[in-house]
């Protein structure tokens, strides 16, 4: 087993970056800036921060990153010139809520000179017990709620030059409505508008939040008129539930709304007019009968209530950094930059920095590891000052740290112990990282129920890319936010801080049940026990559904509840109650879902929402061979269990229902190793990564042999691409209207190169599984797999940040799940319950090395599981 230190993690150039590093400590996740020392997206439940920390100045200019340097435990930054070289180091103190900084200058100057810095420290963390969903709660000035794009802007004004840049308005057309808005972040304005993720989110927000504002005023709207020369006369009347769709327009800087409004209600609350669906999107409205403005976080009221029964000239103008509010001919409102002390209020005490919250139970505060020689409030925080005089090469480190809860005397002195103990916190949080590590391979360990296997291997590339994958999986573990105890995210930062997908979780099922399996058990009922034909996962902090309803989840729960019970032999399980079923009868419901999908023949029909499949590729819908291949393998492997349970009969007629619907899949072949869509009107053919794996992983042994060697020759011209691979064929005639580079032709999701391995093998083709698992360190950015991995250049592909992708994706451990299942053959499931043979430990496979230390457990007969089994669902 390598060091941790040796892993993942290397020096890399701030411009071959599409997506910047992130920092994690098994309770919270947030991402550093494009500056020496800013952090955004902090997110540990039931704390999140908005906006960011502050930048970092030299002799009063900020400094842009040069090289990125990501270790699980913290991030390196560092910059050079002819002056100064400044190397930094940000961590999330482990399992602690606490951020660690560490600067380092030197001068690099052949005279002794002064160098100073100068850093903002700003702490505008939030406390919430809701709105944890995959677009979780971030607090802003004026709300709560998470508004993706506009805080990626702001994130954005920590590049060098930019502090001052604008961030208010949102790039792209938004429409105009009246009266009621509707709640930001759903999947599109309009039913008919195309899924542009750069513009639109959908609504994927937990049970538990409310949006403030979703009642329209009451009275009447004339005179509309939009900066572009547009006007609509009216009268338009709104009520409580009014709500008018007008035209889509972009804002620019001077964009102006004029109108005139009536109300005969004084003192009510409503929204008067909104610009788009999303949080930062301009809004008018009224509160208590008095004019009100917001936008991008900020909400500005007019002192005096409006007049009844009165015709008022309304007028709202938005700038490059701020709106304003006119009304009757008088400026009444105007925002401001996010950092003045709207609703976080600081003070300086004692050389340490405390920030209030006024709008919520959250506290925070600001210590110091080297005395500043100034330190002064600024705005909703404080800036520090350190005067440092050095000699040529010399250098000199300062540090601080920042600390939250909601005690503000615990947090003043949690912030104040690990600033005066810093370099200690600082290795500290490196060896309880060392630690986790060296236990995940550890039979009887204090951190999980299980463990993961070990490979020796004469093929280093294949081994890093098989223990980056295991790290995937221990860097997205949370202890702390889940109902059921340590959880495995999916994602994030920037989303899903409390979030788990059924579907990417499928990718690394048996690591799963080997290194957590009392985890898994209890993630799995829970997840039974919820709507899951109705979301594509749950938040495991409220308990709630998430999202829209992926397809994939029938056979991700399946294949996750096989896993489970193959690896651990566990077969009691079967019997536990997860809601109102057993987990033997959901295994039942889902390996014969398949049965309330089919229209008049054998195939399951997905239907035509491309949300619920790929989510960017339009024509991915309806009669997919790919997850009709995995209904193939739920009934055939359904089946194994049924004869382990005694119930032959029930067996014959599932593995009859697979073959026929393998027959049916087989006849989707288009050849030269692409599959056909069948659409209700008619087939056509796409060559897409989730076919060929889900295929391959099935149906291997269905197909004939000129079959299985077109399909790799099919992968191997058309889909990989040193060192990663595409999604999709770039020949396709989809793939110009497919440009997101996890699912489209311009990259590939963190999970299929995995997938793809694992199908190779399956096809007889280990030699080409370990050529593609070999390759994907090299395009990890310096640290792991992301969502999306886009190629930008001739063997070059990098984690993107576009299309809201997520640098971390747990989906990603699929490389090491291929080196165990594909290459090394380790495939416990249902078939192997009625084995009597014990696997062997260690595995040896030519060629390859060995794998060992294999967690796996027989299975007792389960005599009660099969005298009351479910009654059959139906037949294929």
């Amino acid at each position: 087993m390598p060091a941790l230190d040796d892993v993942a993690g290397e020096w890399v150039a701030a411009g071959d970056l599409g997506h910047l590093p992130s920092l994690r400590n098994q309770r919270g996740q947030a991402h550093v800036n494009h500056d020496l020392t800013s952090v955004s997206w902090l997110a540990a439940p039931p704390f999140a921060g908005g906006y960011h920390t502050g930048v970092l100045r030299v002799d009063g200019v900020a400094p842009g990153v040069q090289h990125y340097l990501w270790k699980p435990w913290g991030t390196r930054r560092s910059y050079r010139d002819a002056h100064v070289a400044v190397c930094t180091d940000t961590a999330l103190a482990y399992d602690a809520d606490r951020l660690l900084w560490r600067v380092e200058v030197t001068n690099t100057r052949p005279e002794r000179a002064t160098v100073e810095l100068t850093q903002d420290l700003f702490a505008p963390v939030g406390h919430s017990e809701t709105g944890w969903g995959w677009l979780h709660t971030v607090p802003w000035n004026a709300s709560g709620e998470h508004d993706y794009h506009a805080l990626e802007r702001v994130r954005e004004t920590t590049r060098p030059g930019a502090q001052g840049a604008p961030y208010l308005i949102g790039p792209g057309p938004r429409r105009l409505r009246l009266g009621r808005p509707r709640p930001p972040g759903i999947q599109r304005d309009e039913d008919t508008a195309p899924m542009l993720l750069e513009y639109e989110l959908p609504r994927h927000v937990s049970a538990d939040w409310v949006y403030p504002h979703t009642s329209s005023v009451r009275g009447a709207v004339r005179a509309l008129r939009v900066g572009d020369g547009r006007a609509l006369a009216g009268p338009f009347v709104l009520g409580d539930g009014t709500e008018l769709p007008l035209d889509a327009f972009a804002l620019t800087p001077g964009t102006a709304l004029e109108l005139e409004f009536r109300t005969d209600q004084p003192g009510h609350d409503g929204v008067l007019l909104t610009h788009g669906n999303h949080p930062d999107s301009l809004q008018l409205g009224l509160a208590g009968g008095r004019l009100w403005l917001g936008i991008c976080g900020e909400r500005e009221t007019a002192d005096h209530p409006l007049e009844a029964g009165r015709w008022h000239r309304i007028r709202a103008v938005v700038d490059a950094h701020d709106a304003r509010l006119e009304l009757d001919g008088t400026e009444v409102a105007r925002t401001g930059h996010w950092t003045r002390p709207v609703r976080w209020r600081s003070t300086v005490d004692n050389g340490r920095v405390h920030v209030t919250d006024t709008r919520g139970a959250a506290r925070a505060t600001y210590a110091f590891a080297g005395e500043p020689d100034a330190l002064v409030p600024h705005g909703a925080g404080a800036r520090a000052t350190w005067r440092l005089d050095l000699a040529p090469g010399q250098s000199a480190v300062v540090g601080f740290t920042l600390a939250f809860g909601t005690d503000a005397t615990e947090v003043a002195e949690a912030a104040r112990t690990a600033a005066a103990t810093l370099d200690a916190a600082f290795a500290e949080t490196a060896d309880a990282w060392r630690r986790l590590w060296a236990h995940a391979f550890t039979p009887g360990n204090p951190d999980f129920s299980g463990h993961l296997p070990t490979l020796t291997t004469p093929h280093a590339d294949l081994a890093r890319a098989y223990y980056m994958g295991a790290l995937l999986v221990l860097y997205l573990r949370n202890t702390h936010v889940g109902r059921t105890g340590p959880v495995f995210l999916t994602g994030g930062p920037r989303l899903g801080a409390t979030t788990t997908f059924f579907w990417d979780h499928t990718e690394w099922s048996r690591m799963y049940a080997m290194l957590d399996p009392a985890g898994l058990r209890a993630w799995l009922l829970a997840g039974l026990a919820g709507p899951y034909h109705e979301s594509f996962g749950y938040d495991v902090r409220g308990g709630g559904p998430l999202g829209n309803y992926y397809v994939s989840n029938e056979y991700a729960l399946f294949r996750l509840v096989e896993h489970y019970v193959g690896v651990t032999g566990d077969v009691a399980f079967l019997a536990e109650p997860a809601g109102a079923w057993t987990v033997l009868e959901h295994l039942e419901r889902l390996a014969y879902g398949i049965v309330g999908r089919r229209g008049t023949g054998v195939l399951a029909d997905f239907g035509p929402d491309a949300w619920r499949v790929l989510e960017c590729v339009p024509n991915y819908v309806d009669g997919l061979a790919s997850f009709n291949a995995a209904y193939v393998h739920m009934l055939r492997s359904y089946a194994d269990l049924l004869r382990f349970l005694d119930r032959d009969a029930d067996a014959d007629r599932a593995e009859a229902d697979a073959g026929t619907l393998a027959a049916a899949v087989l006849d989707l072949y288009a050849g030269d190793g692409r599959w056909q869509i069948a659409h209700p009107d008619g087939r056509e053919t796409i060559g897409h990564v989730l076919d060929f794996g889900l295929v391959a992983a099935a149906l291997s042994g269905d197909l004939t042999a000129d079959q299985r060697a077109e399909m790799v020759a099919f992968v191997v011209d058309k889909l990989l691409a040193d060192p990663w691979m595409r999604a999709l064929a770039a020949d396709d005639p989809i793939a110009p209207f497919s440009d997101r580079p996890d699912h489209g032709a311009g990259g590939a999701f963190g999970a299929w190169p995995g997938v793809t391995a694992y199908g190779l093998a399956r096809l007889g083709r280990a030699d080409l599984a370990v050529d593609v698992l070999s390759r994907t360190p090299q395009a990890a950015s310096g640290g792991l797999w992301g969502q999306a991995m886009e190629i930008v250049g001739d063997r070059r592909v990098r984690v993107a940040g576009r299309g809201v992708a997520n640098r971390d994706s747990i989906a990603g451990a699929a490389t090491a799940e291929a080196v165990i299942a594909g290459l090394f053959g380790v495939e416990p499931g249902f078939d192997a319950l009625r084995s009597t043979t014990p696997h062997p430990d260690p595995v040896t496979a030519p060629d390859l090395g060995t794998l060992e230390n294999l967690n796996l457990r027989p299975a007792p007969r389960p005599d009660l599981l099969a005298a009351d089994a479910p009654a059959p669902v139906g037949a294929c």
